[in-house]
């Protein structure tokens, strides 16, 4: 991973050094300087992914559009106690990339720039540099590179493993990566989804029937488990299965071996088995739902993918991912995505976590026709409907000296309104759709309030 860049701008020197310690015993290298002047100075003759900045008043909202203006690509976290909403807008406004509160202990500050560094589409880690060798599953995430490196441990053996997470965060590209890394990758790997299957199908889909077995059994079958032979079995969504067949793959699994449907002959389990399920089996095994000891039989190395709305400095790194497959499968010229477009990428909540990410860049970029990188008008406005603000929304408390309600809830709305002009393109009918209002309704409101989106 390349070195991360962060300019720590504070004039109180005790100040400065504790975040410098912090930031440097996390791998960061870090630069301090006490004098605005001399932050832009160096801004302008070296390279900040990231800048740190302690000033508030005035003078320092003015320096900061200056330094801003110098490096336009370096995110600004401003550091401060002041977090009344109209304080906040007046930062961000002034080219604040996120505000954090620095009544706050600092472990919360790491996150907030890591998540700060992961929006900077023009200085990604270098994917060229896995040293997992998994080029499907892309992630620097901590949580993901504990993932890999669990991965790595168990490359050489045959241990059950359970995998869990909600839909769409991968857990079929963990399996296949385990598979690929193991003595086993030259052999087949046999996936079985569940919860696609009817039940009444399912015991003969696994293990297979004999011809007779049943109404419809016209020939002989071979089930999923005699094909994956010596190589791995999938099972995907295990949660979904009947009790009744839950105590027919225990039994499969403890002794190694099986019985298709209508046959009296055994046949033996060789292959590996990698179950997954995006329900938590605790719980299903608390209500009777699963049985234990399948459980515990299947979870011996247990594997816990989060979902995208907890890796979020992950985006930028699918984003290219998926951009560059696509691009090269439909033969677009598309060769990034710009900052604003990807500021509401990483803004979305994604319910249909990495799966919904990548359908939505493949769609766009199909539909894209003219060269270079995606922007905001590009994205369709009618999935981002229900983004909210997480940065600002996060950074709001309730001062200790009160606040005017009034003038707050006035100040969220005008953000709102900027922020939707800004991802529409100063479109008033998509903007009003955004903010699902009628088109008369917000021209009122701006008349009324007087914004007007700055060129």
């Amino acid at each position: 991973m390349s070195i991360r860049r962060i300019l720590i701008c504070e004039g109180d020197s005790q100040i400065s050094k504790r975040y410098r310690e912090v930031l440097e015993g996390n791998g960061y290298w870090v630069q301090e300087s006490p004098d605005i002047a001399e932050a832009i100075r160096l801004a302008t003759k070296q390279t900040f992914h990231l800048c740190l900045w302690g000033y508030q008043d005035s003078e320092g909202l003015n320096k900061l559009q200056s330094f801003r203006a110098e490096r336009p690509g370096c995110a600004v976290v401003v550091l401060g106690s002041e977090n009344s909403p109209s304080s906040i807008v007046n930062l961000m406004r002034a080219g604040a990339s996120d505000f954090w509160d620095s009544n706050q202990e600092i472990a919360g500050l790491l996150t907030v720039i890591e998540e700060n560094l992961g929006r900077i589409i023009s200085t990604p880690p270098d994917l060229s540099q896995n040293e997992f060798s998994i080029p499907q599953f892309v992630g620097r995430h901590p949580k993901i590179l504990e993932i890999f490196q669990l991965i790595m441990s168990i490359k050489d053996t045959d241990s059950n493993v359970l995998i869990t997470g909600e839909s769409g965060t991968g857990k079929e590209v963990v399996a296949r990566a385990i598979h690929d890394l193991s003595p086993r990758k030259k052999l087949p790997l046999i996936a079985v989804n569940c919860g696609a299957i009817p039940a009444t199908l399912l015991e003969s889909e696994l293990f297979g029937h004999m011809k007779g077995a049943f109404t419809g059994a016209t020939q002989n079958r071979i089930g999923r488990f005699q094909l994956a032979g010596q190589g791995t079995l999938f099972l995907d969504e295990i949660s979904d299965l009947s009790l009744d067949l839950q105590s027919k793959i225990l039994r499969a699994i403890q002794q190694k071996v099986y019985e298709p449907v209508g046959s009296a002959h055994s046949l033996y389990l060789n292959a590996r088995i990698i179950a997954a399920s995006n329900q938590n089996l605790e719980t299903a095994v608390g209500e009777k739902r699963f049985r234990e000891d399948l459980y515990y039989r299947l979870n011996v190395i247990p594997i816990n993918i989060p979902p995208l709305r907890d890796r979020k400095s992950d985006i930028p790194l699918l984003v290219k991912a998926f951009t560059d497959k696509f691009a090269s499968q439909y033969a677009r010229e598309v060769t990034g995505v710009s900052e604003d477009s990807l500021r509401i990428l990483m803004q979305y909540h994604w319910p249909g976590n990495i799966r919904e990410l990548e359908n939505l860049i493949e769609r766009v970029v199909i539909l894209k026709r003219d060269k270079g990188i995606i922007d905001v008008k590009d994205l369709p406005i009618e999935h981002f409907k229900r983004v909210t603000l997480d940065r600002y929304i996060s950074s709001v408390s309730l001062p200790d000296n009160g606040l005017d309600l009034n003038d707050a809830i006035n100040d969220f709305e005008n953000e709102l309104i900027i922020q939707a002009l800004q991802k529409t393109q100063g479109n008033k009918n998509k903007a009003a759709y955004l903010l699902n209002l009628n088109r008369t309704t917000l021209v009122e409101k701006l008349k009324r309030k007087g914004l007007k989106l700055a060129c």
